[in-house]
């Protein structure tokens, strides 16, 4: 982390914002390609706009539909790549499972392109960014918003919320199992789930809802050691909302503890998805942040 808290953390207050209506694509396709991951598996990812590229990594339940109200304003500044983790839309699937593999998918991406990258992703795809982020030289800055880690006395044992997800899962109540998902693991409230529900990628969520199992066991799993980061010295951006269940706000503070070279914007007012809740404040940050002096 660089120079002191004043600094390097401070607040966005707004109110929900209005979708991104004055937002258009540039005048380019867009295309769905694949990379081939380290174990084999074929990673895909939607390919569009034009300029520095700019890789997106969506959070669980979601695939890369998850951007797509967003994507028409970054790609008026840049070649977005939009990524299907494994298990979802066009990408392949492994019989074992581990997060090492979900980075590794990212970093596969990130060095199949020709010059260097942003990268950033949304919660569970942000913890996989982090840690592809020790598997690439080819990254100039990084963008995560509340990535789980493990780190809190908040974090609670979800192992009783995951049986109730399978047996809803079981008796075909898949979309009961995203919102008990939702409430009792993210904490999102109200207003919150009431913009997730709304979104067109909702029924992507809603048959993609099996993998949440396996990758919550994952990142409970997973340990954060800063030791690990002490050579990440790229300009990382760390977003976190205030609304958001205590455990990731207090993931957010010990991330930017542990890294060299990290700040906080604090969403005031928003929590675990401020790209719905307030699309124009999520974009407006992340490209002042991509086009400032490093």
């Amino acid at each position: 982390m660089a120079g002191d808290d004043a600094m390097r953390t401070y607040r966005i207050d707004e109110e929900v914002s209005n979708p991104l209506v004055d937002a258009s694509p540039p005048d380019t396709d867009t295309a769905i390609e694949t990379v081939t991951a380290a174990d084999g598996t074929s990673i895909a990812y939607e390919r569009g706009g034009r300029g520095p590229p700019l890789v997106l990594v969506h959070g669980t339940t979601a695939d890369h539909t998850r951007w797509d109200p967003l994507r028409p304003a970054f790609e008026q500044h840049f070649t977005v790549y939009a990524i299907d983790r494994r298990g979802r839309g066009v990408s392949g699937d492994s019989a074992e499972y581990a997060l090492e593999r979900e980075a590794e998918d990212i970093a596969a991406v990130v060095d199949s392109i020709d010059e260097s990258v942003v990268l950033l992703g949304h919660s569970y795809g942000a913890l996989c960014s982090l840690e592809a982020a020790l598997r690439t030289d080819n990254l100039r800055k990084l963008v995560l918003y509340e990535p789980p880690l493990t780190v809190s006395d908040h974090v609670t044992d979800t192992e009783d919320v995951l049986d109730e997800m399978t047996a809803l899962m079981d008796d075909g109540e898949s979309e009961q199992a995203l919102e008990l998902f939702f409430r009792e693991i993210v904490g999102s409230g109200p207003r919150e789930l009431e913009a997730y529900r709304s979104s067109p990628d909702w029924p992507a969520r809603v048959n993609t809802v099996h993998t949440v199992v396996r990758e919550e066991r994952a990142e409970k799993g997973h340990e954060f050691d800063a030791a690990r980061f002490a050579g990440l010295t790229i300009p990382v951006l760390l977003l976190s909302g205030d609304e958001s269940a205590p455990f990731l706000k207090d993931a957010t503070d010990v991330l930017n503890d542990g890294l060299p070279n990290s700040r906080i914007v604090v969403f005031t007012g928003h929590g675990h998805a401020v790209m719905n809740t307030a699309p124009e404040l999520f974009v407006d940050e992340v490209l002042a942040f991509i086009q400032e002096s490093s």
